[in-house]
C-alpha cells in the first residue's frame, strides 16, 4: 500500500512539474513573440518617420520615394526602405519591389539585396507577415 502511495505522488509531482513547465513555456514563447513585434514595428515606424520627414505623403509612399532615390541614400539605407516595405505589406509597393528584383546573386556593393527584396515580395504577395497586422494602422 506504501509503494502505491508514493507512486502516486510521483506521478502527481510529475504531472504538476510538466503543467507547469509548459505554461512557463508557454509564456515565455508569447513574451518573446509580443517583444519581437514590438521591436519590429517600432523600426518601421522609425524609417517611416525618417522617409515622411524627407518627402511627405503616406509612409508606404514616402519609403518608396526614398528607396527610389538612388542619390539621396546609400544602399544600406535603400534596403532598410525595402524591409520596412515587406514588414507593412502593402499591396503598392510591389511593382517598385519587383522592379529592382533580378533574383541574381547579392553584391551589396552595387546593387539592392536580392535577397531582402525577395522577402519583401513574398511579404507583400501574402506570405506569413505574422507582425504586419500590428503596425500597419496609424502609419498612413
Amino acid at each position: 500500500m506504501r509503494k502505491e502511495n508514493s507512486r502516486s505522488f510521483v506521478i502527481r509531482k510529475w504531472k504538476w512539474i510538466l503543467g507547469y513547465g509548459f505554461l512557463v513555456l508557454a509564456g515565455s514563447f508569447i513574451l518573446f513573440f509580443i517583444s519581437t513585434c514590438a521591436w519590429i514595428g517600432f523600426d518601421v515606424k522609425d524609417k517611416c518617420k525618417t522617409a515622411r520627414e524627407q518627402y511627405g505623403g503616406s509612409c508606404v509612399e514616402a519609403l518608396m520615394t526614398y528607396l527610389e532615390d538612388e542619390n539621396g541614400h546609400n544602399l544600406r539605407e535603400r534596403n532598410g526602405a525595402v524591409w520596412a516595405l515587406g514588414q507593412l505589406g502593402d499591396r503598392r509597393a510591389l511593382p517598385l519591389l519587383k522592379k529592382y528584383y533580378t533574383g541574381e546573386e547579392c553584391r551589396h556593393d552595387k546593387f539592392l539585396c536580392q535577397w531582402e527584396l525577395e522577402k519583401a515580395i513574398k511579404l507583400v504577395e501574402g506570405g506569413c507577415n505574422a507582425t504586419a497586422w500590428m503596425w500597419r494602422r496609424g502609419l498612413d
